[in-house]
């Protein structure tokens, strides 16, 4: 399944790497193999029936499928792979991060598509799995386009703390992958992709969790956190703040919702 992808000097580079401690292989997997997992994903029509697709601001036409169930073979071959111990303890060696957990439930993971106009602005991910006490460490991003032009976008981008300056863009080439330790600064994003109708971006997503928090750990819990990129004052200013407003509306008026049918007895409210 994978390349000839480790060696102990990696863990040097990864922890000397900047804006925080991350690697880049490419690739990572076998082209053979990469080509059979990408051959298996569905169409972005298929996968908008069988996953959850995002529509927002920062978000815009992606599809995620987290559900081991509905992989095709080759992608249920290629998670097993990524959750064998074996793959795994390479992993605590080079990161240095000990009793790395594999989330079973692929937990905003797994088969990844974005299709032209779409997006994934920069952001850090949700740093606890709350219900599991499962503390985020390690975000691994797999691509897998066979032909990717540099003018249709979608390249990973890493970004400093401050989010104003980048350090670096990755094409999304096909079995070249990304493995990046998760904090509250690793700010990374997706530029906006413009590839031709009947093309997406195409990618699969693992993380990688510890039960212990991690030295950096405040003792707060947060979802994923967006921010501008220095020229996208529109969003900042105005887009960002109108779209967080609007969330704190549902969010009270579901609250709100919950606790009139609590007190009335209810199942079901409309």
């Amino acid at each position: 399944m994978f390349a000839s992808w480790y060696n102990h000097e990696l863990a040097d580079r990864f922890h000397a790497a900047r804006p925080f401690p991350h690697i880049l292989f490419d690739p990572l997997i076998l082209p053979t193999e990469a080509e059979k997992v990408v051959a298996s994903y569905p169409s972005f029509t298929e996968a908008e029936t069988i996953g959850v697709g995002f529509e927002s601001v920062n978000e815009h036409r992606k599809i995620q499928i987290t559900d081991y169930v509905a992989f095709p073979d080759p992608v249920k071959r290629l998670a097993d792979a990524l959750a064998s111990p074996e793959f795994i303890s390479q992993l605590e060696t080079l990161t240095g991060i000990n009793n790395l957990l594999w989330d079973e439930n692929l937990v905003g993971g797994g088969i990844h598509q974005t299709a032209s106009s779409g997006l994934l602005d920069v952001h850090v991910d949700f740093n606890l799995l709350e219900r599991r006490q499962m503390f985020r460490r390690l975000n691994l991003l797999i691509y897998l386009n066979p032909v990717w032009d540099e003018s249709w976008g979608g390249m990973l981008e890493l970004w400093d703390a401050n989010v104003s300056n980048c350090h670096l863009r990755v094409t999304p080439g096909l079995g070249n992958a990304v493995l990046f330790e998760t904090s509250d600064i690793s700010f990374h994003g997706v530029t906006a992709v413009q590839c031709p109708e009947g093309v997406t971006r195409k990618s699969f997503a693992a993380y990688y969790y510890t039960a212990e928090a991690p030295p950096s750990y405040t003792g707060r819990a947060h979802s994923t956190v967006f921010k501008a990129r220095p020229n996208e004052r529109m969003k900042r200013y105005v887009q960002m703040p109108v779209e967080s407003i609007k969330n704190g509306i549902n969010r009270s008026l579901h609250h709100a919702k919950t606790g009139i049918k609590k007190k009335l007895g209810l199942s079901r409210l409309t």
